[in-house]
This record gives structure tokens, sequence and C-alpha cells, in this order.
């Protein structure tokens, strides 16, 4: 069995991911049409869906920042990285926001 598994792993590592990546911005349009279709949810947790785009953006100028000027991968430039990982943070932190704030609107008309 962990020969197997082996295998598996082994074909997985020599995937390209740039077009997984590249498709995965499919679905995540489709999530965010629908998302924004929805009356219930707040315009706070639709703009911090939305900003992870943004983040997605900011993650491809700083990938292509850093090979071109430094020769280096994005991980490798602790700035770069940083400020990319700093924005996902905010980004959360916004959909957090939302989803209290939806909550405790639920809770004050069940009241």
């Amino acid at each position: 069995m962990s020969n197997y598994l082996k295998e598996i792993f082994d074909k997985l590592s020599v995937i390209d991911n740039n077009y997984i990546f590249i498709i995965s911005i499919i679905p995540y349009s489709i999530f965010l049409f629908y998302l924004y279709k929805n009356p219930n949810i707040s315009k706070t947790i639709k703009i911090g869906f939305s900003l992870t785009l943004l983040f997605v953006l900011i993650t491809i100028i700083f990938s292509v920042i850093s090979l071109t000027v430094y020769n280096k991968s994005l991980v490798e430039i602790d700035s770069f990285h940083g400020f990319a990982e700093a924005f996902l943070t905010i980004t959360d932190f916004i959909i957090l926001f939302g989803f209290i704030n939806l909550l405790k609107k639920i809770e004050v008309k069940n009241s």
C-alpha cells in the first residue's frame, strides 16, 4: 500500500500546477456570481470574498517581480511573501467580520 501511495505522490509531484491554479478561477467566479445574487448575504462578506481575487492578483504580481528582479521564487523573498499573506489575512478578517455581523442580525431577529 505504501508503494502505491508513493507512486501516486511521485506522479502528482511532476504535474504543473499552474494550469490547476488557472482553472480554479472558473468555479470561484461561479461561486462569486451566486454569492452576489443572494440578498441574504451582507455586502461585507461579498467584498471579502471578492478581495480574495485581489490577493491572487497581488500574489501573481509579486511572483513575477521576484522571479524577474531577484531570480527567486515568491517564498524566498520574505517581504513580498509576507505582504501577500498579510493581505490574505486581512481578507479573511473582512469575511469573518461579515459573518459575525450576519450572526448578530440573526440573533437580534430571533430575540
